[in-house]
């Protein structure tokens, strides 16, 4: 059971778009998968009490797990909201969301407040996409990364701005999971390794993205941003869905695309030693 308080449970709610039985615009597939990457049954009968609803399950969730697992959901979910704020360019309720973070900071147990520990963003920083070459993939695969880049950069220009965040998703997979073919010990033995129902790793082509990115992020090959903007990223790929996109109501505009081909180039820039 964790120690959350009343009040900061108030600033969660509000953060995470809680009031309507939701949590953030995460749909029941989605929320269970990220769960599962924390090693919850989110859907399960441990998480009913309250009811079925997202927010629900979320109140149970706090209510019933050690504080430490409670920080490390919540400090997640806030790292997502603030990055889909700064892809969509829309407001960011920057006084709330500092006090769930320390909210989350004292759950973790660490007294240093989230801003005394968060540097300057990569979105403001220019990065260089680095050659294909310096990326961990095979020269057979490096020619079609280097075509996806430039077809991105070419959708971008054209106004053609959820092909170039499709683009943009693919080759962060692509890269990744020649990361992890280059070093298979590195990514096999991380912490976040899927497993299947034997506990045995799954094999690289069983896993999804964020399990690919959440591994780089153990392993040190990506930092804390890269991985916080790469989850927004990934979630904005799975609109390549139809009903997905229209059941979220999303149009991406020219901000949106280019905030993604930004934070692409900080991930590649990472993979390849260049930041």
């Amino acid at each position: 059971m964790s120690s959350i308080t009343e009040v900061e449970k108030r600033f969660c709610e509000n953060i995470l778009n809680m009031k309507s039985g939701y949590v953030l615009d995460y749909t029941d597939a989605t929320f269970g998968e990220f769960f599962r990457r924390h090693g919850i049954d989110i859907h399960g009968p441990t998480y009913q009490t309250y009811g079925t609803s997202k927010a629900k399950k979320m109140r149970a969730f706090w209510d019933h797990d050690p504080d430490k697992l409670v920080a490390a959901v919540l400090t997640e979910m806030l790292d997502s909201y603030e990055a889909d704020c700064a892809i969509k360019g829309s407001g960011l309720n920057e006084s709330v969301l500092s006090k769930c973070r320390e909210a989350a900071s004292r759950l973790s147990g660490n007294t240093k407040t989230a801003e005394a520990t968060r540097g300057k963003s990569f979105l403001d920083i220019e990065f260089d996409l680095p050659s294909a070459g310096k990326l961990p993939i095979e020269p057979l695969v490096a020619a079609i990364i280097e075509a996806r880049l430039k077809e991105a950069q070419t959708t971008l220009t054209a106004g053609a701005y959820l092909s170039a965040i499709f683009l943009c998703g693919s080759v962060l997979e692509g890269v990744l999971l020649g990361a992890a073919q280059k070093e298979p010990a590195k990514f096999n033995q991380s912490a976040a390794s899927p497993r299947g129902p034997d506990g045995k790793v799954k094999r690289f082509h069983e896993w999804n993205l964020a399990q690919f990115i959440d591994a780089a992020h153990d392993i040190d090959l990506i930092s804390l941003d890269v991985k916080k903007f790469s989850h927004a990223l990934r979630d904005f790929r799975n609109y390549i869905h139809p009903y997905e996109q229209l059941s979220q109501g999303f149009t991406p505009d020219e901000h949106t695309a280019r905030v993604c081909f930004q934070v692409l180039k900080a991930a590649l820039a990472s993979i390849a030693g260049e930041r």
